[in-house]
């Protein structure tokens, strides 16, 4: 089918290239114009639509399926995910990726809290139940940039409800929790936990936190002395910023 009409009818605006519409059945779906084409996404559920093995999502058949493991044998113990399982998952989590991306454009923060649970969901089960650690770090790495976006759509949701005060609390949650993540040996790991943290505290600042963190200021002077190869004072400033935490 020529798509010719379809894309005259909505040109492509880098501006304005998000939208919701009502599908033929009545249900609404999230629609994001590019530059060669049109992606659509459902707004619940799998963002593609399908029902893997069944069920809602991979994510929930695995973990229909740890559930009868530990009715049979009373303990998590013995589970174990395969290399195909870990691979489905991670393809399902970059379709919830994309999806909270735009929902977050919308400000449609409660989706965006759900579909980065979805994903964090997919963090415990390859931290738990995968042996691969190439399988596990793949989507590992990227774990403190997802609960970066969990902790700031909570946030978002509770300054809209006009409650700054708790806004702040989820903040300062969020910045503890990847603080205190599990080290992933990966660059990119390294690089989304320093930038997620920094994110946070500049969020933190910007919904009138009363009480800025102290290390903030260090943590940007780290990053400069790391840039002009000043290790020396890196090191001092490391130091510094973990007596202080």
């Amino acid at each position: 089918m020529d798509l010719t009409h379809v894309f005259e009818e909505w040109p492509y605006d880098p501006e304005d290239n998000i939208r919701v519409i009502a599908a033929e059945d009545g249900r609404y779906v999230l629609q994001s114009r590019q530059p060669l084409g049109i992606e659509q996404y459902e707004l619940d559920g799998r963002p593609d639509g399908q029902h893997p093995d069944g069920g809602d999502t991979i994510v929930s058949t695995i973990e229909a399926r740890l559930a009868e493991h530990q009715l049979s044998h009373g303990t998590e113990n013995g589970f174990a995910l395969d290399h195909e399982e870990c691979v489905q998952m991670q393809a399902e989590g970059i379709l919830f990726y994309y999806r909270y991306l735009l929902l977050f454009q919308l400000n449609d923060y409660e989706r965006v809290i759900h579909d980065t649970d979805h994903n964090l969901r997919i963090c415990h089960l390859l931290e738990n139940f995968c042996e691969d650690e190439e399988d596990r770090d793949a989507v590992l790495q990227f774990k403190p940039y997802i609960y970066r976006m969990h902790a700031v759509s909570k946030a978002m949701l509770l300054v809209q409800q006009h409650d700054r005060p708790a806004a702040r609390e989820e903040i300062r949650r969020g910045i503890k929790v990847i603080q205190a993540m599990s080290a992933v040996d990966s660059p990119a790991f390294q690089f989304e936990k320093v930038r997620s943290v920094n994110y946070l505290r500049k969020t933190l600042e910007e919904i009138g936190d009363t009480a800025p963190d102290p290390v903030f200021k260090l943590q940007e002077e780290l990053e400069e002395a790391v840039e002009s190869e000043d290790y020396e004072r890196a090191a001092r400033l490391r130091d510094h910023i973990r007596e202080l935490s």
